[in-house]
């Protein structure tokens, strides 16, 4: 028994099953990546067409404003008014407006939405000081 050679049997269905597998995988990937590349074609505006607009909601609103704020003070500048001068009353309008919608909506926020207009307050007071003070 010792003089007999082993035999060793090599089973190679299963790689012929992985490599069928990995193809079809393959196959599948591509499909969906297509689909995905579809997706977005469609949804890309037309030349001179506005994109689509993110959904209504109280972060965004607060966002919005807080942005006139920063555009008023004149930390966000464009091509077009990057000498302008900071409108202290504008951004100084713009945080009243969050702070009646702080009083008005008081207890009927989500804790993260009170948060984040609290905070989105604090940080706006802070950027007018600055501003305020260099002019």
């Amino acid at each position: 028994m010792a003089d007999e050679e082993k035999k060793i049997i090599v089973d190679d269905d299963w790689k012929e099953q992985a490599q069928k597998e990995k193809e079809e995988l393959k196959k599948q990937e591509k499909v969906q990546l297509k689909q995905e590349e579809k997706a977005v074609e469609e949804a890309k505006p037309e030349a001179g067409e506005r994109p689509p607009l993110p959904p209504a909601n109280f972060p965004g609103l607060v966002s919005m404003l807080a942005t006139q704020v920063f555009f008023a003070l004149g930390l966000i500048a464009t091509e077009q008014n990057k000498d302008v001068q900071p409108d202290l009353e504008m951004a100084k309008f713009n945080i009243d407006m969050l702070t009646i919608l702080e009083e008005k909506t008081k207890g009927n926020l989500s804790d993260d939405e009170e948060k984040m207009l609290t905070d989105t307050l604090g940080q706006l007071r802070m950027a007018f000081v600055q501003v305020s003070k260099k002019g």
